[in-house]
């Protein structure tokens, strides 16, 4: 970290540090939490393990019946979930940046960084460069369970794609959970949040279940929800359907998040003791 920051004086801002090192301080923290990860490597425990227990769970729990009201059986339940699995995860994996940043304030590891001569911005983007890298790596995983669980994937363009789409809305998400982890008291209080938030947007969408048989006002309700655009766009892509609105709606969905919660996010984060 001292070899990445000897040339910024201390007490500056981010707008007195040059573009360049602002790129080796980001560089130096990405480095700084991949470390952290490798010697505790339980914190990769919701990347590794919630794409196996997801898939497994609803493809051999509800696949069946599911599968039979879908025309087929398992093997169409397969078809239809994993895409929506995919969308699932951009939005679990988001939630970690929070308890992340939450987790580094009250143990006092943000008050270390701002009395080393660096940009905070640099503290920012490095974490969520690291978020993204997980999510990545929970998105590779479930199309490993996937393709073992006999998911056909019949459009490779198609499939990273849909792994595209669901960084981008992933990414906007965590400026959500940004705002929460630097306001809230304690990481506990983050995931219980996080956990009312993407409940009720995880269920009540597309992502496990045609929404042909809901009542009146869920449907209104899913209509409305990013997760069904985003696992709808998905699925058209990896398996074949319409994806242009799916797609277009999630892309105004992650824009207007961006817009709005990323200044919200970033002031929260700049002005927090």
């Amino acid at each position: 970290m001292s070899a990445a920051t000897i040339t910024a004086p201390a007490g500056v801002t981010d707008a007195h540090i040059p573009l360049r090192n602002h790129v080796r301080h980001t560089g130096a923290l990405i480095r700084r939490n991949l470390l952290w990860i490798r010697q505790d490597p339980e914190s990769m425990f919701d990347a590794v393990l919630f794409p196996v227990i997801f898939t497994l769970l609803f493809v051999y729990v509800f696949g069946g019946s599911i599968g039979k009201s879908l025309g087929g059986g398992q093997e169409a339940y397969v078809q239809y979930v994993i895409p929506g699995l995919l969308a699932m995860m951009g939005m679990n994996m988001s939630q970690g940046v929070g308890t992340g940043f939450n987790t580094d304030f009250n143990s006092g590891v943000m008050d270390r960084f701002r009395s080393l001569p660096i940009g905070r911005g640099s503290v920012l983007i490095a974490k969520i460069v690291v978020e993204l890298m997980r999510m990545l790596a929970a998105c590779v995983i479930l199309m490993i369970v996937a393709v073992l669980v006999g998911f056909d994937i019949t459009s490779w363009t198609g499939m990273l794609g849909a792994v595209g789409l669901a960084t981008v809305f992933g990414s906007a998400l965590m400026w959500v959970f940004i705002t929460l982890g630097v306001t809230m008291k304690s990481a506990q209080s983050v995931q219980a949040m996080g956990f009312l938030v993407m409940m009720p947007l995880q269920f009540g969408s597309s992502i496990f279940a045609p929404t042909d048989s809901m009542p009146g006002w869920l449907q209104n309700f899913t209509d409305y929800n990013p997760l069904s655009s985003l696992a709808d766009a998905a699925r058209g892509m990896m398996v074949g359907g319409p994806v242009a609105h799916g797609l277009w709606v999630t892309l105004a969905w992650s824009v207007g998040l961006t817009a709005v919660m990323a200044p919200v996010a970033i002031h929260k984060f700049r002005t927090k003791n």
